[in-house]
Order: structure tokens, then sequence, then C-alpha cells
């Protein structure tokens, strides 16, 4: 049998800054939470934390597999949209829009759009506890 498949490790400090938020440290970054019961519009609250992870490893992974797959684009747009349920409290449903500002092909576009879903830590993280769908699609085309 080979070796066994390495793993990676994270690292993240929260603390309680006061009742209006929190900040989360890793590496050398610092992350404002709002974690007041009011709620906050300057930083990003657990949820929007989780749909915000989402969509860094959509971005993540299409950084990652362009090279690979020499595809090329100009930008790339990820909108994602949660929808809570109350009892028990989760994440019910997770949508995602992936615009690619590209010329390649339909077939190039979902080739990357599999890629996305097959290789996505945070992605196959929440399909595996939620409902989550979602499309990609060339930027410009309804």
């Amino acid at each position: 049998m080979g070796e066994p498949a390495s793993k990676m490790a994270f690292h993240v400090v929260t603390r309680r800054s006061d009742a209006h938020g929190s900040v989360a440290h890793c590496k050398e970054a610092a992350i404002t939470l709002d974690t007041d019961m009011a709620g906050r519009a300057d930083a990003f609250n657990p949820a929007e934390l989780l749909l915000a992870a989402l969509s860094a490893c959509i971005i993540k992974g299409i950084e990652r597999i362009t090279p690979i797959l020499k595809f090329n684009l100009r930008g790339v747009e990820v909108t994602v949209d949660g929808v809570r349920q109350d009892v028990p409290p989760k994440m019910e449903s997770i949508t995602y829009e992936i615009l690619v500002d590209t010329d390649e092909s339909e077939q190039r576009l979902a080739l990357l759009h599999e890629n996305v879903k097959k290789y996505g830590t945070v992605f196959n993280t929440l399909l595996s506890g939620t409902q989550l769908s979602g499309v990609l699609r060339r930027k410009g085309v309804q």
C-alpha cells in the first residue's frame, strides 16, 4: 500500500472584543466579526462568514485549476445565498452563482465547474450537511 495522503491543518484564534464584536486571527491576518446580538453592518456575522468561506473556496479552486486546464479568464464573481432554518438552527440551503469572464467554450466552463465541485474543501464540507446547488456561467449571459 502507498503512503497515506498528507493532511493540512488550520488554526484560527478568535477573541471577544466587547459585546459588539470579536476578532479572528490567522497567520498575519485579522477579521472583525459581528458577534453582537443586535447585529452590526460593518462586519460579517457567522452565517455570512460561512457563505464568504464558500465563495473564497470556489475562487481559490478556480485559481488552482485554471493553470492546469490552461483556462483563460479575465475575472470571476461569486454570489452566494443561504437560507437558515430555526429548529434546529442550521443553514437549510445554499445556492451559488459563479460568473466567469472568459471566451472559453461551454464545455470548458462545465469542466471548470466540475473541478470546483470535486476539489473544494469548504464546498465538499458544506455539501455533506446542507442542500448546496449552483451554476457556473459566462459573465454577461443569463
